[in-house]
């Protein structure tokens, strides 16, 4: 008999540490690079009111790690609103055994927030002191917090967000949990300008920054709406960027409308985060560059960071109840 864990939100938040995600995020992209990751692109089955979205992946064992495989799945029904009903599971390929099942909203946004704090490593400045952001939900937050684990030099978040209410709440809940100053500001562009660092984390159709707002040199990161009819970025970033990058470059190759890049000059420029982990690619190349990050959603990261969250759990257990399930969860078979 082997036991298991089913987490919700809760446990999630309680266990998860963003430096351990973001290094298992880098884990997983190095992977990819070694041909060791099985991320293919996300699946939708359709339904008359919706669909449940899917996206499968794992990575083999090598040194002396056991390998990973699993899937998590969303749904975009109209009647919630918002994908709520989400469910992330994942195996040991070694042993066969079920490591655990993942429930709620809280492990995707912390998997985007990893996978942007690893880009935000590779791409930004160094030094990067001043973060602009725009938006003020959990994705906002999540970006937020990664890009300060691994920009320990940053001092100063300016955030942007179209609700004064909602961007004074954020403001003052990120300014206790980073120990830092978190100001809100009345428009984007006193959020971005003279920023080191820029995260938009929107649901915007439309642009929410003018490319001219942003200084040499900045880093930018979007997570919102990218195709060609909806985009929380302009186009023209493409072209005033000198590195752009994704974390999936078959993903926005297979999207059913077009990629926002698409037919740009900076399409065919686009370079994969792996490369640039596992060094075969520069995420920077002078201090005056703009770089982009186009974070899409790798498949198997999420499979990656529910494992690590999962691995804390277990070692929180004593050795009287090792063969015990977790307090409050069941025990498979």
């Amino acid at each position: 008999m082997t036991s298991y864990c089913v987490l919700d939100d809760a446990e999630v938040a309680r266990f998860a540490d963003m430096g351990e995600l973001v290094a298992a995020t880098e884990k997983c992209l190095q992977a990819k690079a070694d041909g060791l990751l099985v991320a293919p692109p996300r699946h939708a089955v359709h339904f008359n009111s919706g669909a449940l979205v899917f996206t499968i992946g794992g990575m083999a064992a090598r040194d002396g790690s056991a390998g990973l495989a699993g899937f998590r799945v969303y749904e975009t029904f109209a009647a919630t609103g918002t994908a709520r009903g989400q469910v992330v599971a994942v195996w040991n390929t070694s042993t066969g055994d079920l490591e655990g099942v993942i429930l709620g909203e809280a492990l995707g946004a912390l998997r985007t927030g990893a996978i942007g704090g690893v880009a935000v490593k590779h791409m930004s400045s160094p030094g990067a002191a001043t973060c602009g952001i725009i938006g003020s939900g959990r994705q906002a937050e999540t970006q937020l917090i990664a890009a300060a684990v691994v920009r320990p030099s940053m001092t100063t978040v300016r955030v942007f967000s179209r609700s004064p209410q909602n961007r004074e709440r954020f403001a003052a809940r990120m300014s206790e949990k980073l120990h830092m100053g978190v100001e809100p500001v009345a428009t984007a562009r006193e959020a971005v300008a003279d920023a080191d660092l820029v995260l938009c984390a929107t649901d915007s159709p439309d642009p929410v920054i003018d490319s001219a707002w942003l200084k040499a040199g900045a880093h930018v990161s979007t997570i919102g709406p990218k195709l060609a009819d909806q985009h929380e970025l302009p186009s023209d970033i493409g072209e005033r960027a000198a590195v752009v990058v994704t974390d999936s470059p078959d993903q926005i190759r297979s999207y059913h409308g077009a990629y926002f890049l698409q037919d740009t000059p900076a399409w065919d420029r686009i370079i994969d985060l792996a490369d640039i982990v596992a060094g075969r690619a520069l995420g920077r190349r002078m201090t005056a560059d703009l770089t982009l990050f186009c974070s899409v959603g790798l498949a198997g990261t999420e499979v990656a960071v529910a494992s690590t969250i999962l691995r804390r759990v277990r070692a929180t257990r004593t050795d009287a109840t090792q063969d015990e399930p977790f307090p409050g969860f069941p025990k498979g078979g």
